[in-house]
């Protein structure tokens, strides 16, 4: 990606120091919520030379004004949030760059890409996925009118024609979002909170009948707490966001509600380093490492809303140990004051517990230091955290007819016990019927239905949990067919280090153990998991699913299967 020049301003804007975070007598004489939003405003101080650079300053560039994506695409939604960033600080009179003229032309020159970048209909791309997009759209009017607002606070003749542009952009786009449609659940409700946005800004009643027309269909909560795409780390905390700003600018109460039962829920996905359970997802997050910072405006906001302690000892958590993530939420505390109120006295977040969310097909126990997930229709059945120590999987697979990954068909609990079951059959294809006989060759995967079963051979798969103070006991019990090779894969975070395992030729990163006890160890923390178990070397069998991106220590036996693994 090559640098631009623009007027030279990134090289004006190169004496500027970087911001610097507050001293400890700075500490010692702010509010706790003044001090976090002069923190994140000396974080986004910091960004602005880094941003000004991804800006496209080549007045004879198709794209000029834009922001390029990581991959150097130039995209709306990048320079929407370039925009909003910049206008955060012009106006902001704590910042380096409080009203500074140099940050003017390139505001303006973003906001006038988003008008040439938008399709006649008022949407625009995302270009990694989805084109004439309205949900994508919505995205861009959010950060887009956070930009308008801030500025609109603080009008004066430099931002004069930036508001005019944006207003414009905005206005094209309210009529692609009160007619336009949507891909995913969670779209819904992203395209309500932009024309929430807009009908503050510009009070249109088309877009009142379209927030109406979805919000009729009812939020998708479940009695867990979990919204209908379970994706913890992306669209749960995306939707308490949306669902927030319909609540507050709409003036509709019972909007906050939904969002209390997820934060509610949220309590129970965390690991003791502050990660959040992201297995059972059904979006691009599933199996990610997942942090807390997006959780960070709606736990604030409702900390000090219903004035709960535990939300607030979690805001207090994300501010020590998110870094400058957090600086996201900086234009949200300017938009709303409020925000920078001090929070209501911390409560204990919960840290001993065992719960189950059956929508979910998940358990959570957590001890302490120490955290496991079990999960059914989910390959990935168990996981274990210590610290940040993680045997982010375990996985179980048998050679049984190409079909043997196993899933927990349901998640029961049992006498102190989680109880995961799986039933195959694997059955052999008579000769068809001759009636049924239509074609040359007779055979077609969906004919199989039709032509008689025999030496039908079944494998039943269970695997129990079980806890004590933090260490765990897998029970697997493979019965039916004989013979049949079974293999178990432990999948340890990668950056670790494991001991008492054998090194596996042709597997990157695949280790048997063989004997005895084995040790990973992760960040000053150790898990010992075991005993050995190796009655051959196969571990990529056929139909299972391909070895995970870490490092996977292998199980191996035949049926009839019954091991006991112990996790602590």
């Amino acid at each position: 990606m090559h640098r631009r020049s623009f007027l030279k301003l990134a090289g004006c804007m190169a004496p500027l120091l970087p911001a610097r975070l507050l001293t400890a007598s700075q500490h010692k004489t702010t509010e706790p919520g003044q001090r976090i939003f002069k923190t994140l405003l000396a974080q986004t101080d910091r960004r602005i030379p880094s941003l000004l650079q991804r800006q496209e300053t080549n007045r004879s560039h198709r794209w000029v004004g834009a922001v390029m994506d990581p991959w150097g695409i130039h995209a709306a939604g990048e320079t929407a949030r370039f925009i909003r960033t910049l206008s955060s600080v012009i106006v902001e009179p704590a910042s380096r760059y409080f009203q500074d003229s140099r940050l003017i032309e390139p505001l303006l020159a973003a906001a006038g890409y988003l008008v040439r970048a938008q399709h006649d209909d008022g949407t625009i791309d995302l270009h990694t996925t989805n084109f004439n997009s309205p949900p994508d759209t919505g995205f861009v009017v959010e950060q887009a009118a956070l930009a308008y607002t801030l500025l609109q606070r603080r009008p004066s003749e430099d931002n004069a024609e930036i508001r005019q542009t944006l207003q414009t952009f905005m206005l094209a786009a309210g009529k692609a979002l009160s007619t336009g449609g949507i891909h995913t659940p969670n779209h819904r409700w992203v395209v309500c909170m932009a024309l929430a946005r807009l009908h503050t800004l510009f009070p249109d009643p088309s877009y009142l009948r379209r927030i109406d027309q979805w919000l009729a269909e009812k939020i998708d909560i479940d009695p867990d707490g979990q919204f209908h795409e379970k994706s913890s780390a992306i669209y749960s905390p995306l939707t308490d966001r949306c669902l927030i700003t319909m609540a507050r600018l709409l003036n509709r109460e019972e909007l906050f509600e939904p969002v209390r039962r997820n934060l509610d829920m949220t309590l129970y996905y965390l690991h003791a380093d502050g990660e959040i359970v992201t297995e059972a997802s059904q979006r691009q997050d599933q199996y990610r490492r997942g942090r807390m910072a997006a959780y960070y405006y709606p736990f604030l906001y409702m900390a000090l809303k219903d004035q709960n302690g535990r939300y607030a000892a979690l805001v207090r958590m994300m501010e020590e140990s998110e870094g400058e993530s957090l600086a996201e939420a900086l234009p949200y505390l300017q938009e709303d004051p409020g925000l920078q109120a001090k929070l209501p006295a911390l409560q204990p977040l919960p840290e001993n517990f065992s719960r189950v969310f059956s929508h979910s097909h998940l358990a959570r126990i957590r001890r302490g230091q120490v955290s496991a997930t079990v999960l059914a229709q989910n390959p990935c059945f168990f996981s274990f955290h210590k610290g940040s120590a993680a045997l982010e999987a375990v996985r179980l697979a048998s050679a049984f007819f190409g079909k043997g990954q196993f899933k927990g068909d349901a998640l029961q609990a049992k006498d102190g016990l989680f109880l995961l079951q799986q039933n195959l059959e694997g059955p052999y294809f008579q000769p068809l019927p001759t009636e049924r006989l239509q074609q040359e060759g007779n055979w077609s995967d969906s004919n199989r239905r039709l032509r008689p079963q025999s030496e039908i051979q079944h494998l039943h798969t269970q695997v129990s949990v079980a806890e004590c103070d933090g260490r765990f006991e897998l029970t697997f019990t493979i019965q039916g067919t004989e013979n049949v090779p079974v293999a178990i894969e432990l999948a340890f975070r990668e950056g670790g280090c494991l001991q008492g395992v054998t090194g596996l030729a042709d597997i990157e990163r695949g280790y048997l153990l063989e004997k005895g006890m084995g040790k990973y160890l992760y960040d000053g923390r150790e898990i010992e998991f075991g005993p050995g178990l190796a009655d051959h070397r196969w571990t990529q069998l056929r139909g299972s699913l391909p070895k995970m991106n870490s490092l996977s220590v292998y199980l191996t036996g035949f049926t009839p299967f019954v091991y006991r693994l112990k996790i602590s």
